[in-house]
């Protein structure tokens, strides 16, 4: 899932500042804001335009708000099926057109579905503006003009092979459905795989893809961030030109589950077509800016984010147990889950006693944390890492584009940048030992393992 902040990635020169002065970084932290205007068009539209003079580009991201929680139990698959056949053509745009326009320009574009929201963007000269604008539009309002059976079946058949080489043939890849399968009861909008089943996708008609199209891909359910170099007033006229023709749509309930909880340790061993065993410990932690969840990401980095991570030092370098080790708070707006996977190195012993040890030092590390807070030190080095990728991510108008609008979608506010840092930067060693015991119980929570096929 698209996360808000990321704790790795960020630049060697930033990283040496804020480690040689993490108290003068804490003092002179700069204020991050991306000033914006915001208004909503007569068919419900919702447009936030942030200029950013910096390099002649513009980004147009638009947030449809569907993504796989949207759909039910028997009808999966749709939100990410669309996100293919949205580049398919529409009314005035030609099946492969919509790559080859940009291309032409100087552009380019992609897309992406989660649980909560499927995006599609551009990134372009600014002076081609326009020409982004019209592809949006018209698969906004046009795209049924031109689905027919033929066109719905070649691209499930898309889908039906991402699947296949993304789970059914992917290393591991049973695991990652296996995981949201155990956590989530078959009601719960997170059950399911975001990529959907791949019955479900063969089962799916011309008609059903039509309902969910009407249903969900209408102007009251959509909101588009222009950021670049724009004038704000030239491109409310110009989004106005485009998106005016597009009819009302209906406007979705807001999603709604109850929440989860496990009430006791869910064990699962599955084998697969690997060479070496995983290990995969997962836990429900709070949603997305929910009270909790910056917590968990800073966790996360203090277990896994950098070779003096505890759980990288002592699990891939002092005991050399395993090969990878990674955790992360996977934020999303019904509940979040907290993971951590391991893969264990070659070893003589059978997988089972492999991962036992490594399962027995993981629980020795979060233990410890419950027992004691991190200390400054090691707490200001993740903090570091948080607040400089927040800067990187602002150079850019495309990564800005995405996050003002996950930032409107989650918060109602665009420009949630300050906010959004202030949770991390606020945080205290107590804060994060709170979190490991509140939401790291051992007596509670998923133990997912995958063990070679025929054995060691």
């Amino acid at each position: 899932m698209t996360k808000s902040r990321i704790l790795a990635g960020f630049s060697l020169a930033m990283a040496l500042f804020f480690a040689l002065s993490p108290v003068a970084a804490q003092q002179q932290a700069p204020q991050i804001s991306a000033p914006y205007e915001m208004f909503t068009l007569p068919n419900g539209l919702t447009v936030i335009v942030h200029e950013d003079h910096t390099v002649p580009m513009v980004s147009v991201n638009v947030w449809y708000h569907v993504g796989s929680a949207r759909e039910k139990f028997g009808r999966t698959g749709f939100a990410h099926l669309f996100e293919h056949i949205l580049f398919e053509g529409s009314k005035n745009v030609k099946e492969g057109d919509f790559d080859n326009l940009l291309e032409a320009a100087g552009g380019f574009n992609n897309g992406s579905t989660t649980t909560d929201r499927t995006n599609y963007y551009e990134s372009l000269p600014a002076n081609a503006l326009d020409l982004a604008l019209f592809l949006e539009s018209d698969r906004m309002g046009f795209l049924l003009d031109v689905v027919t059976p033929q066109l719905v079946d070649g691209q499930r058949d898309v889908v039906k092979n991402e699947r296949r080489q993304s789970y059914e043939n992917a290393p591991y890849g049973a695991a990652n459905v296996r995981i949201t399968e155990l956590m989530y009861p078959k009601e719960h909008p997170y059950h399911w795989p975001v990529i959907g089943y791949m019955e479900d996708l063969s089962a799916a008609t011309q008609d059903d893809v039509k309902e969910f199209f009407t249903k969900y891909y209408a102007p009251g359910n959509a909101s588009v961030v222009i950021a670049g170099a724009v004038n704000a007033a030239e491109a409310r006229k110009k989004v106005a030109h485009w998106f005016s023709d597009v009819k009302v749509g209906p406007r979705p309930a807001p999603v709604a589950a109850p929440p989860v909880e496990l009430t006791s340790v869910v064990t699962e061993t599955l084998t697969d077509n690997v060479q070496l065993p995983r290990l995969y410990l997962a836990w429900h932690t709070p949603g997305q800016f929910q009270p909790g969840d910056a917590e968990m990401d800073v966790l996360a980095g203090l277990l896994t984010s950098g070779k003096n991570s505890r759980l990288y030092k002592r699990l891939v370098y002092d005991l050399q147990l395993v090969q990878g080790i990674s955790a992360f708070q996977g934020s999303a707006a019904l509940g979040s889950r907290f993971q951590i996977v391991a893969t264990a190195r070659p070893s003589t012993d059978a997988p089972e006693v492999v991962l036992a040890k490594i399962k027995a030092i993981i629980d020795e590390e979060i233990e410890k944390l419950k027992q004691s807070p991190p200390d400054a030190r090691e707490l200001q080095r993740v903090l570091n890492g948080v607040e400089s990728s927040f800067l990187n991510s602002m150079q850019q108008s495309l990564s800005k584009a995405d996050q003002m609008n996950a930032y409107y979608f989650a918060t109602g506010n665009p420009d949630y940048f300050q906010e959004d840092l202030g949770r991390y930067m606020a945080l205290q060693p107590n804060d994060i030992q709170a979190a490991a015991r509140r939401w790291l119980p051992t007596d509670r929570r998923l133990e997912l393992s995958v063990h070679p096929k025929g054995g060691k």
